[in-house]
């Protein structure tokens, strides 16, 4: 007579946790959003503010202190500066946020 060792099959609970786990990274890296914290480039006209040995001091749209190196410009002038600020600060995403929760509160 032939022996046969029939082997004991274990459920894939190794497998089911990791395809859980891609799933909720995935939810959460489309829920959170991470391009809207990384900087952005922007470049806008500032009224100067005051005017140091380091450049000019201005202030931009989205409340952004700005120093624009050699400076020659006199206080009340506007010149061009360039800097960087959140995506987030741009594009609107938690203005549009706010917007729809206000639509919530009672």
């Amino acid at each position: 007579m032939q022996e046969t060792k029939q082997k004991e099959k274990k459920s894939p609970v190794i497998r089911t946790m990791a395809l859980i786990g891609a799933g909720l990274a995935v939810i959460l890296f489309i829920t959170l959003t991470p391009w809207n914290i990384f900087p952005v480039e922007v470049t806008e006209q500032v009224t100067v503010l005051a005017v140091t040995e380091h450049g000019c001091v201005g202030e931009s749209e989205y409340g952004v202190s700005v120093v624009v190196p050699n400076c020659s410009a006199q206080i009340g002038d506007t010149v061009s500066a360039t800097f960087f600020v959140p995506a987030m600060d741009q594009n609107g995403y938690y203005d549009r946020i706010d917007a729809k929760l206000a639509l919530l509160e009672p």
